[in-house]
C-alpha cells in the first residue's frame, strides 16, 4: 500500500472516529480519483436519521451513480474502514466504482461485536419460475 492509500484509509477511520461522536456506528468512507482527490466523504448516520440503509459505502455509491460518469466512477477507489457488507456491495457493483480499499474485514470487525455477526434470515426460492420470468424477460436487451 503506497503512503496516498494509506493517507486516504486513515481519512476514512477518522470518518468512522466522527460518525461515532456523532451517535452512530463508527463506519466512515471516501472516494477518491486516480490522483488520489477526494471526490466525495460520508460516515455512519444510520442511528440519527433512523435509516437502516444509510450506511457510507452505500450513500456513496448512490452518489457516484447519480453525479459521475460511468468513465469516471469507473476510475474511483472507495476507501472505507470497514469490508462493505452485503447491501453496500451491491450498490458498489451497481455503481460502476473502481474498486474498494477497506481496513477491517468483516471477520475482524464481527470479532469485535460482543454479540457476533448479525443473524441469519431463511431464504426460500425460487418458485414460479414460469410467472416471475414474464415481466423480467427481454428487459436486459
Amino acid at each position: 500500500m503506497t503512503p496516498d492509500q494509506e493517507r486516504l484509509l486513515r481519512r476514512a477511520i477518522e470518518l468512522a472516529a466522527a460518525a461515532r461522536a456523532n451517535g452512530n456506528p463508527p463506519f466512515g468512507s471516501l472516494l477518491a480519483d486516480p490522483d488520489g482527490r477526494i471526490l466525495a466523504e460520508e460516515q455512519n448516520t444510520t442511528l440519527t436519521e433512523s435509516d437502516i440503509s444509510a450506511h457510507p459505502e452505500l450513500k456513496l455509491a448512490r452518489w457516484a451513480a447519480r453525479e459521475l460518469d460511468p468513465a469516471t466512477a469507473a476510475a474511483t477507489t472507495m476507501y472505507t474502514s470497514c469490508q462493505p457488507c452485503g447491501m453496500c456491495t451491491g450498490a458498489i457493483q451497481r455503481s460502476g466504482l473502481g474498486r474498494v480499499v477497506y481496513a477491517l474485514s468483516e471477520e475482524q470487525l464481527t470479532s469485535l461485536k460482543p454479540g457476533g455477526a448479525w443473524p441469519n434470515v431463511p431464504h426460500e426460492g425460487p418458485a414460479l419460475y414460469d410467472e416471475a420470468r414474464i415481466p423480467v424477460e427481454g428487459y436486459y436487451q
